[in-house]
């Protein structure tokens, strides 16, 4: 149970995690930076986001534990975080540039055009939803690798 509760606590971390890497990415899509630059500085942002909540929220040592060096866990938390980044990144590539999404968004476009939401582009919304889609993958993915080796605490037990 306690395993269920610390990766409902992950998600909910993860929500501000999405919401700053999506609104990052977003907003540096939207000025046509290149999409995976802008997926790498949400990425950056969000994984200092992810460290500070997660080790005050999610998977806080209890004091009998012992505590952890800050600057460990913070680089851990960033190469635990990279394999998703790289996965993601190679998905981003898959989902705009091989299965070019956008192409299948014209009629959303439209749509948002016609209420008045010109900005919001066929292109635009492929690069957001291929970035939500990658959540699907991600998200567990971050959660077992943090878990079970960026912020695991090593028995003090002799066996």
């Amino acid at each position: 149970m306690r395993n269920f509760w610390q990766f409902i606590k992950f998600g909910i971390v993860g929500i501000s995690n999405t919401l700053v890497s999506e609104g990052v990415y977003c907003v540096l899509v939207y000025f046509r930076m290149p999409y995976l630059l802008a997926y790498f500085i949400g990425f950056m942002l969000s994984v200092l986001n992810a460290y500070y909540w997660s080790s005050r929220y999610v998977f806080k040592a209890a004091p009998e534990q012992g505590g952890r060096v800050w600057w460990k866990v913070l680089l851990k938390t960033y190469v635990a975080y990279l394999g998703g980044f790289l996965v993601s990144s190679a998905l981003l590539v898959f989902w705009i540039d091989w299965i070019r999404l956008s192409q299948y968004l014209g009629g959303w476009a439209e749509m948002l055009a016609g209420h008045g939401l010109t900005q919001f582009d066929a292109e635009f919304l492929g690069n957001v939803l291929a970035a939500g889609l990658n959540l699907l993958v991600t998200v567990p993915m971050n959660f077992l690798v943090n878990k079970y080796w960026a912020y695991r605490v090593k028995s003090s037990r002799k066996d």
